[in-house]
């Protein structure tokens, strides 16, 4: 089995967010993997009016879950999950998914259409560049409260900014209605709160909690390792 760890929004190098956890899955013989979302800034091309925008993101990591035919549960955070729902729509490969205060879209559904109907208080836009990404002197105190202070600190190197137009680009196809789920809900998250989880929880097949922040694979690596090795 191998696990594909798809990031959230206005991050990069997703294979730092998920270190914790990859580590100690290692340790059990199951390897991971984090792909780059073009979106981000992160394969060259820049985040931004014109830019790559969502389907870019499910293009790059549609690749990566093609790449072999070896069991592989899927991890999506947040924005991953409207990445995976189309990326891994008739992979055979793709055994799970793990949805980690995420979201399982319809199709035709867009980022925008989840949340609380206004901008986040800890995002910033720029319509000028068409990008937006996270006030960085709210980053630890909405997303990382419960992290070790060595991630705090090294956190904020690995913030983006990405392409806006991702949250309003609908997704083609909705990969949780086939493959099993589950929805992995962060109790103590100040970002995405317990109570809108739980809503967008209701469309997967199995529900579990964690009293954990938004990053849990960091601040609950072992607690994640095992559900992984559940699935």
């Amino acid at each position: 089995m191998r696990v594909v760890f798809v990031h959230g929004a206005c991050v990069r190098d997703g294979s730092w967010w998920w270190h914790r956890t990859a580590e100690l899955l290692q340790e059990r013989g199951v390897s991971s993997v984090a792909p780059a979302l073009p979106s981000c800034g992160e394969t060259g091309l820049s985040a931004g009016t014109g830019g790559p925008g969502l389907p870019e993101d499910v293009a790059t990591v549609r690749q990566v879950l093609l790449d072999t035919d070896e069991p592989t549960v899927v991890v999506a955070h947040s924005y991953g999950g409207i990445v995976v729902s189309e990326a891994a729509e008739g992979v055979g490969s793709v055994r799970h998914l793990l949805l980690v205060s995420s979201y399982l879209p319809e199709v035709g559904q867009n980022l925008s259409e989840f949340g609380d109907g206004g901008p986040a208080p800890f995002l910033d836009v720029d319509p000028d560049t068409g990008t937006f990404g996270v006030r960085p002197e709210l980053l630890v105190d909405t997303f990382l409260q419960d992290c070790a202070p060595e991630d705090q600190a090294q956190a904020a190197d690995h913030l983006a900014r990405q392409s806006v137009q991702v949250t309003g680009q609908p997704v083609k196809a909705a990969a949780w209605q086939q493959v099993p789920s589950t929805y992995l809900v962060c109790a103590q998250d100040r970002g995405t709160p317990a109570r809108l989880q739980r809503e967008y929880a209701r469309r997967a097949g199995t529900v579990v909690e964690l009293d954990a922040g938004h990053h849990p694979f960091l601040s609950r690596a072992a607690a994640v390792r095992d559900l992984v090795l559940d699935l």
